[in-house]
């Protein structure tokens, strides 16, 4: 397991992401929106703008100010790595 900064000194686990997606369709918007319903929404941003939505494994939903390439650079960087050993 390792944990992947989504910005701001937050961290995901890497297991535990099944989707990270840009926040403009509505379904994502729409995702984020029952989660907060139910107290599953984890906003990661710090008063930013939301550039990417992380849709975890436990039904929790995190926003992040860091764009889905970027969180997809740090995840991809540790599964490269991965196999290199």
């Amino acid at each position: 397991m390792k944990l992947i900064n989504i910005g701001f000194g937050n961290l995901v686990s890497d297991e535990r992401i099944i989707s990270i997606a840009l926040p403009e369709s509505a379904p994502v918007k729409r995702i984020a929106q029952e989660a907060r319903e139910k107290g599953m929404l984890i906003d990661a941003t710090y008063g930013r703008k939301t550039k990417s939505v992380i849709v975890m494994d436990s039904e929790h939903v995190v926003l992040s100010a860091l764009s889905p390439d970027a969180i997809a650079t740090r995840y991809g960087s540790y599964v490269d790595a991965e196999e290199d050993i």
